[in-house]
């Protein structure tokens, strides 16, 4: 038996691809899971499941309790909420609670999640790990919850907590159960359901590339050290145009403007309040495409022996997964 390993957040989309790919190169996997959490990603993993929450720290030492390594994959991962505070509290509470734990327990390594969301893009740059977001400049709830969790993990590292942290760009591929907000975009598009687009980019990168980019920053990573994991950078008409012709359908060639959108948006997020669903147009998703969202991992390529496949492939698996389980119309 190989390494006794804990993952958070493996019912999710990340999680599960971290812990199938622990799981299958010989490790002793548990998985911390809440009760309502859907079991349909660990289908098929050889894992142990351990009840608790990321916010409890009791369920955090319980759940650490002779683990070597942790990977913390949870996270709230929503870019609408009827209390946008909510996002950044279980974000970061669950970031404390995790990292205290483990600092108490005596893991040997960590490997936090955090999001290239924490990042400032720049016009017409792939820009790395040094083009920090701060609280003043970042869009939204959920970027703002993954900044905050990534400088409380920065400092805990500098007081010695040995822990490592990747920034996945934008992962595609299978098992996107909820799904993603990217994933929804595939969901739409092949559904028929976009038929104009904004002008907007997004560095993709296939899910199970990015898992394997966790494991090699827990055995090639630095301390305290943020390596970014991402594919290719795809301007959004691109990605649609990939996507149309898996599905027998044509691409969409109208090109909208942002400004006439944000009555929708608006809207969208009126019925959002008093229904409790994400809304698929947001007022911030129109605000973060004005960038271009793209990154360079050439830090994770030279220091982690990171590698990408054609983000293609990424879609290609994605939208035969979506297909298969009746996510497609």
């Amino acid at each position: 038996m190989g390494d006794r390993v804990l993952v958070t957040g493996a019912s999710g989309f990340v999680g599960s691809a971290v812990a199938r790919a622990l799981a299958a190169r010989g490790d002793d996997v548990s998985v911390l899971m809440r009760e309502s959490s859907p079991r349909t990603n660990i289908a098929g993993i050889d894992c142990r499941v351990v009840m608790g929450d990321m916010r409890d720290s009791k369920s955090m030492l319980k759940a650490m309790d002779g683990a070597q390594y942790v990977f913390h994959v949870a996270a709230d991962y929503r870019l609408w909420a009827r209390d946008p505070e909510e996002i950044v509290r279980n974000n970061l509470e669950g970031a404390r609670a995790v990292m205290e734990a483990a600092r108490m327990t005596g893991v040997e390594r960590i490997v936090y999640t955090s999001s290239v969301a924490a990042l400032k893009p720049v016009a017409g740059v792939a820009v790395d790990e040094t083009s920090r977001h701060s609280e003043e400049t970042v869009i939204g709830a959920y970027k703002k919850s993954k900044l905050v969790a990534e400088r409380l993990v920065e400092r805990m590292a500098e007081e010695g907590l040995p822990v490592v942290i990747v920034s996945p760009s934008t992962p595609i591929g299978p098992r996107d159960v909820k799904p993603t907000p990217t994933g929804r975009i595939i969901v739409q598009a092949a559904s028929g359901g976009m038929p104009a687009f904004v002008d907007t980019g997004l560095n993709l990168v296939h899910v199970d590339d990015v898992a394997q980019g966790h494991l090699r920053a827990l055995e090639k990573g630095r301390i305290g050290e943020n390596y970014i994991l991402g594919g290719e950078d795809v301007r959004l008409k691109d990605m649609l145009g990939v996507i149309a012709p898996l599905v027998g359908r044509k691409p969409p060639r109208v090109q909208l403007p942002r400004g006439p959108l944000y009555p929708l948006a608006y809207g969208a997020e009126a019925v959002a309040r008093v229904t409790g669903k994400e809304p698929f147009l947001t007022a911030d998703a129109l605000k973060m495409s004005k960038y271009h969202m793209f990154f360079s991992s050439a830090k994770a390529k030279a220091e982690l022996g990171f590698a990408a496949r054609p983000y293609v492939k990424g879609i290609e698996d994605a939208v035969t997964w979506f297909r298969a389980n009746g996510y497609i119309r």
